[in-house]
């Protein structure tokens, strides 16, 4: 069952009529009469006919679709009309969809008959809500402001008889004694976001960075005929490992929305293509694991067709640059993709063993006794034909006949027992036995270091599509002196692109470039010294739950990250409180409270900051099996954005439009000017912010 409750959600079903895999049921919520927003796709399994979803009260359509026949490829006949719990004809080629009207919130079954070509549609009873287990909130006390005018001290910002306004609330005041006297916004959290009236956005800086990051499978559907590339199958069980659907298309139609959090950067995980096949989820086996993920790449020179086409990236690389938003490219150099069936099938390594009578490719499944690890079975791990139709032993490391064997350091193991690219190495090589036969790889065929080849790789993305920065995956795997390679070719790349661009938007920023550093806290050290701008700072998280219960805390921080960051100009941090790699701040506590007051803290942070698709609305851990890491990589949650949520998102992009505005909230000198009420400044230039936390609201629930 998967829940919607905002009429501005939308949700559709994938489902099956003569083929499954190519129809889907589209369920759209109306508002005043119009569709609100593209589709999000669910794959379902192949014998699947009846389906429980929760309905909320409202106006919806549903009709039967795919991607070769008509718009409504089975709906309704002309004024029919929805009766619950009666079969209803569905007409192909049909002039509209059914008209479903749901006066009471709830769960509805709909009952496909294949063979009658009918719908029926039935309410479902209520069952009573399973008990959550919640933690109980840090003990920590803080002011609480419960909607009284607030007296700021402002004279060390603004002049005297100057008017200022609370980008907040818009509300302004003129500056008197020093002083002025405003109200914080209901739903603020007691939070004042002042700057002068007159005031207008300053430049863009890399040291103001927010970010935006995605799970490009998991954020948003655009393209529905794409989700099923190389055979890639649903489990039909909790989906954990498997392609959702999302794409490029899917982050195209969100831009705005995007843009609307203030994000000035997007970070989307890697879209080159991956393995075609699956390996085993879970220590146990449990579920089928595909590289939705994006890092387990096969080929760096080609778009994986689940996420898109080069037009679609061309596209969005376009569409974001109006929107001021640079493009952040998740570069992996460290290791490719396991092997799995569908590879060694597609590409005919011949290491399989063909008299088993299994499937040799995405079809296979575990039988009564066995895990999805037993698919090795169908492997011979022993064969000399490794070394000479696979990567190959001048390329990678592995457990494999006639290659090198992983190493106990940084640069040499086997990270996750992924095949480890000899990036060290000095010996000049061709393509890899199976890139050379791949007929649609763009790889250069002529001799190179491992390293050259994987940065030509990458920064072909750069030199052909406009790509602004890199996000360099698993940094301390990597010998440093090939990111300060890598970082000097993109800028090259990237000055050859704009130069054959002259009107590329406005997005003149220098090519930047940031390094996940797995645990690196807050400090400049060596990594700076080698192409990197920034680190992913890894320590914010740690603490982020209890600065959250009160702002006035985040002194001490504050201060800190200004005088470190903002004090050296070869020197950022990028913080995060939630991540793919590590946990969903909501996760922990599961309070839409303690949600909203962590925007603020976070988001007014020195330095770059980097928000996780579902922050900003409180996205929810995922099914994760034993693997609790494919928990915090659930869908998008569009169909839950109730008024509580809504609510939460629209303080959240207040704060984040407000940072965007102000290049010195990042990048600007800090100054502490009360501690009750707590009162701070950032400065940069001409640039002047000032920020007041009254307190934590008493009561901070949407009005009704």
């Amino acid at each position: 069952m998967h829940r919607t409750s905002s009429l501005a959600a939308l949700f559709c079903l994938l489902v099956s009529a003569d083929n499954h895999a190519s129809s889907q049921w589209v369920i759209q919520p109306l508002h005043d009469g119009q569709a609100m927003q593209p589709p999000t796709l669910y794959p379902l399994a192949d014998d699947q006919a009846q389906h429980d979803i929760y309905f909320d009260k409202g106006r919806y359509q549903i009709h039967l679709a795919d991607a070769q026949t008509c718009a409504y490829a089975w709906g309704a006949s002309e004024g029919q009309r929805v009766r619950f719990n009666q079969a209803l004809p569905m007409i192909a080629c049909a002039t509209g969809p059914f008209e479903l009207r749901v006066r009471v919130a709830g769960n509805i079954r709909l009952d496909y008959d294949r063979g009658q070509r009918s719908l029926t549609l039935s309410l479902l009873p209520k069952k009573s809500p399973s008990p959550v287990f919640r933690r109980a909130l840090p003990q920590i006390t803080c002011a609480d402001w419960s909607g009284e005018p607030v007296r700021v001290p402002v004279g060390s910002v603004f002049a005297e008889g100057e008017w200022v306004t609370d980008f907040y609330s818009g509300l302004s005041a003129q500056v008197s004694g020093g002083h002025i006297r405003l109200t914080p916004a209901r739903g603020s959290n007691g939070l004042l976001l002042l700057e002068a009236a007159d005031f207008q956005a300053s430049a863009f800086n890399w040291d103001n960075a927010t970010v935006y990051f995605l799970v490009t499978d998991r954020f948003a559907n655009g393209d529905p005929t794409n989700d099923h590339s190389f055979g890639r199958q649903a489990d039909g069980q909790d989906e954990i490992g498997t392609f959702h659907g999302g794409d490029i298309k899917g982050i195209i139609a969100r831009l705005d929305y995007i843009q609307s959090l203030g994000a000035n950067a997007l970070w989307m995980t890697p879209l080159v293509e991956q393995v075609h096949g699956f390996v085993a989820g879970g220590q146990a086996g449990t579920f089928p694991f595909y590289a939705y993920h994006g890092y387990w790449a096969l080929d760096y020179t080609k778009l994986d067709p689940n996420f898109g086409t080069d037009e679609d990236l061309r596209t969005l690389v376009t569409q974001a640059h109006r929107r001021g938003i640079r493009l952040i490219w998740d570069a992996v150099i460290n290791h490719t993709g396991y092997a799995t069936l569908q590879d060694l099938s597609d590409f005919q390594v011949p290491v399989l063993r063909q008299s088993t009578g299994r499937p040799l490719d995405n079809h296979w499944q575990p039988v009564a006794g066995e895990s999805w690890h037993n698919y090795h079975d169908l492997i011979d791990y022993s064969s000399p034909n490794w070394a000479t139709h696979w990567w190959g032993p001048d390329w990678v490391r592995g457990t494999l006949p006639g290659y090198q064997a992983p190493g106990a350091d940084d640069q040499t193991l086997a990270l996750a027992g992924l095949p480890d690219f000899i990036t060290e190495s000095s010996q000049s090589v061709g393509l890899p036995p199976l890139l050379a036969a791949k007929a649609d790889s763009r790889a250069d065929p002529g001799t190179k270091t491992v390293a050259e080849h994987l940065i030509d790789w990458q920064v072909y993305w750069v030199r052909e599509f406009g790509i602004d920065a890199f996000r360099s995956d698993t940094a301390k795997h990597v010998e440093l002196e090939r990111w300060q390679q890598l970082k000097s070719a993109a800028e090259s790349a990237l000055q050859d692109w704009r130069g054959e661009q002259p009107t590329a938007q406005g997005i003149d920023s220098p090519f930047w470039m940031v390094g996940e550093v797995f645990d690196h806290p807050l400090y400049k050290d060596y990594y700076y010294d080698f192409g990197f701008d920034s680190l992913i700072n890894f320590e914010f998280q740690d603490q982020a739950h209890d600065l959250a219960m009160c702002m006035t805390d985040m002194e001490g921080l504050y201060q800190r990250y200004a005088t470190e960051i903002n004090n050296d100009s070869g020197f950022n941090g990028l913080s995060y409180i939630s991540s793919h790699d590590t946990t969903l701040f909501y996760a922990k506590y599961q309070d839409l409270d303690l949600q909203r007051r962590i925007a603020a803290p976070f988001l007014l942070l020195p330095g770059g900051v980097q928000l996780y698709y579902g922050d900003e609305s409180a996205r929810p851990l995922g099914s994760y099996g034993d693997d609790f890491h494919q928990g915090t990589r659930s869908d998008m949650n569009w169909l839950t954005l109730d008024p509580e949520r809504q609510s939460l998102l629209a303080h959240w992009r207040k704060i984040g439009q407000f940072r965007n505005r102000h290049s010195a909230i990042g990048a600007g000198h800090h100054q502490q000017i009360s501690r009750e009420p707590y009162v701070f400044s950032r400065k940069l230039g001409d640039d002047r912010a000032l920020i007041v936390f009254a307190g934590n609201e008493i009561s901070i629930k949407p009005a009704q």
